[in-house]
């Protein structure tokens, strides 16, 4: 995937070349602008027909992604379009091919037409206390490259055998496949105590990628200063 990050370093937008014939996956709704390009909106899923609605449904139930996904393809040489996350924050390439990855919630921004995503089931444990999609997790498959957004700035943090890595759920936003992980209770009763919440515990070797910044917190933290809705009689 050819793209160049246009705007500001924290709230970018990515501009993806395409040449006649040349088909990206994009995110449902993330269109910012395009030339010589045509949008082709499908299912998310490989599956046709009622079974790939299904698919579709329960892709979305599962992952928090949305039941369709946009094609863009070239018309002509030089065709290029601009794709905007729907949080501020910066974009991350990933490489996918002899290294997969697993996916947050809403990570997902583009890829090229080689690469998927499929839902993965967790363990129930992981399930119970995670915000990755319940039951599943989104893995990536194929080979190419995949854009993916986070709110904030982007960090890659390393894990190493003998140094697992513990990171606060909602800073998460993709990690190695290889890598294995276990929801914990940052400390206290459900962290009350102290303040944190759930947080993913990583060990065997490989990387994570994390947001700087937790929306979640965001929207805790401004909810005190928005007015109350007024009841309709």
């Amino acid at each position: 995937m050819k793209f160049e990050l246009k705007g500001a370093q924290d709230c970018p937008i990515a501009q993806i070349s395409l040449n006649k014939g040349e088909i990206v996956k994009i995110e449902s709704g993330a269109m910012a602008y395009m030339q010589n390009v045509e949008l082709i909106g499908k299912m998310n899923t490989k599956k046709k027909g009622f079974g790939g609605l299904i698919s579709a449904i329960g892709r979305s139930l599962t992952s928090g992604e949305s039941m369709f996904i946009t094609q863009a393809q070239g018309l002509a040489n030089n065709g290029f379009i601009g794709v905007a996350p729907a949080i501020p924050g910066t974009i991350h390439k990933l490489t996918c091919g002899s290294q997969q990855y697993r996916l947050n919630t809403g990570a997902f921004l583009a890829s090229d037409e080689t690469v998927n995503y499929v839902m993965k089931r967790q363990d129930l444990g992981k399930a119970i206390f995670g915000h990755t999609g319940g039951l599943f997790v989104m893995e990536t498959e194929g080979k190419g490259d995949m854009l993916v957004n986070a709110f904030g700035d982007l960090m890659v943090l390393e894990v190493t055998p003998d140094m697992p890595l513990s990171i606060d759920n909602e800073h998460v936003v993709a990690w190695d496949q290889s890598l294995d992980y276990r929801i914990e209770v940052a400390s206290g009763t459900l962290g009350i105590m102290s303040g944190e919440g759930l947080m993913n515990t990583f060990t065997g070797s490989g990387k994570v990628i994390i947001q700087t910044r937790n929306i979640h917190a965001l929207a805790d933290a401004i909810e005190p200063f928005l007015p109350e809705k007024s009841s309709s009689v």
